[in-house]
């Protein structure tokens, strides 16, 4: 009875599962032919399953393993060759990674710095036509201020010529009828 590779690797608590179902199937995918350390961690797998302590079942999977061919030497051997599947898998993972950073994260980040200078300047913007809003402000309410003055003088003027042009008129009219009464 062969047990699977994500049991035999995957029995830790607290693993993320897609992760071991990808790497075990690295594992699987790359397993070499013959009896290696696969099939030896997968005896030792079998032997656990019969209550056995730890240096019994490496030396019982070792013993039946020897009968096949194989050496302590090639057992390391393999153990290194499936360490490096998992490194190049590691390393593939990590450039995966930093390319989902660059796509999602980065891009992102160039977005939101965008648009913060965006807010910066429409806020520059905004300053600046509250100054042109004050100045145009100051400018009317001063305009305000001469137009009154202005409209005052100008009544004042209109007041002073009705004024004199009664007086002159009523002093013509005067003459004209003393002209007519005394001529």
């Amino acid at each position: 009875m062969q047990k699977s590779l994500k049991a035999l690797f995957g029995v830790h608590h607290g693993l993320d599962e897609k992760s071991v179902n990808f790497l075990t199937q690295a594992l699987e995918k790359n397993n070499l032919p013959g009896f290696d350390y696969i099939e030896f961690k997968q005896s030792i797998g079998n032997l656990g399953n019969l209550g056995m302590d730890e240096p019994t079942m490496f030396k019982s999977a070792y013993a039946t393993a020897a009968t096949v061919g194989l050496t302590k030497e090639k057992l390391l051997k393999t153990a290194e060759h499936y360490k490096n599947i998992l490194t190049t898998e590691k390393t593939q993972f990590d450039a995966a990674v930093q390319k989902q950073v660059e796509q999602k994260v980065r891009s992102k980040q160039v977005e939101v710095e965008k648009l913060r200078k965006m807010i910066e300047e429409h806020q520059a913007k905004i300053k600046e036509l509250e100054a042109k809003i004050a100045s145009a402000q100051s400018t009317v309410e001063q305009a305000d201020d001469l137009i009154e003055a202005e409209l005052a003088k100008i009544e004042n003027t209109k007041n002073g010529f009705d004024t004199t042009l009664r007086a002159l008129m009523n002093e013509i009219d005067r003459d004209i009828l003393n002209i007519q009464q005394y001529l």
